[in-house]
């Protein structure tokens, strides 16, 4: 029996990916937490396993040609979960460009724009000294909007984002569109996507993935040390 593998991981849209893959596929893990708030993420431990700082990143012991390997960013442990298992990837040629299309659509697009919203909207005019940006805050409002409103055109075709299969790339997205209401989003105009929400909510792995260490999911606003290793420590 392989050993269990290495999640290192905090509770953020994008450690979700990893632990809702592993709680999907049933795979044996062991958690590593990486407490981002308190600069875990620059220990000279983790960055040998995660060079650009950024968890989650993965461990597996029973890797390619039976070595361990160790991977970091969320789309790459998705794909390489995928292709190890078999699953969650789509079964023919088609499916599987489907697949990278809409998980390199989160990575590119909404990740980052959902994100950039966040920060504007939600922590920037909270720190000290305040940024609020009216620019920003409404660039990455209305952008984000903008993909939901892709995300919602597409959900209207199929069940799921690449088609009628679930896969990574409903795993990929949906951490950073669960948290649409703090993006200042509205679903009142976007029927499929709400439908989507509640469909991957109602899944057991999904629930299990966003409730490992959901505890220490905490609210940096009032925070000025984890502002600080956040938002400007560079390394």
């Amino acid at each position: 029996m392989a050993p269990p593998l290495d999640l290192y991981f905090w509770p953020t849209p994008n450690g979700w990916k990893a632990s809702v893959m592993l709680e999907e596929l049933e795979l044996p893990y062991q958690l590593h937490l990486v407490d981002i708030g308190a600069g875990d993420q620059f220990k000279p431990d983790f960055l040998k396993i995660s060079p650009n700082n950024r968890m989650p990143a993965i461990v597996d012991h029973d890797g390619p040609d039976g070595a361990p390997i160790s991977i970091f960013e969320s789309g790459a442990i998705l794909q390489y979960l995928a292709r190890k298992t078999g699953r969650f990837c789509g079964k023919t040629e088609r499916d599987r460009i489907s697949v990278d299309q809409w998980l390199m659509w989160q990575m590119g697009g909404l990740g980052p724009m959902g994100g950039q919203a966040h920060h504007f909207l939600k922590y920037a005019p909270a720190m000290d000294p305040p940024n609020d940006l009216p620019y920003a805050k409404d660039r990455y409002r209305k952008e984000t909007g903008r993909l939901y409103g892709v995300l919602d055109r597409q959900l209207a075709q199929h069940e799921f984002v690449a088609g009628d299969f679930f896969s990574i790339a409903d795993i990929a997205i949906w951490g950073w569109a669960s948290l649409w209401e703090g993006q200042q989003q509205t679903l009142d105009d976007k029927p499929h996507m709400a439908r989507w929400l509640d469909t991957m909510w109602a899944r057991p792995g999904v629930k299990r993935g966003r409730a490992v260490a959901a505890e220490k999911r905490g609210d940096f606003r009032k925070d000025t040390a984890a502002q600080n290793i956040l938002f400007t420590k560079q390394k």
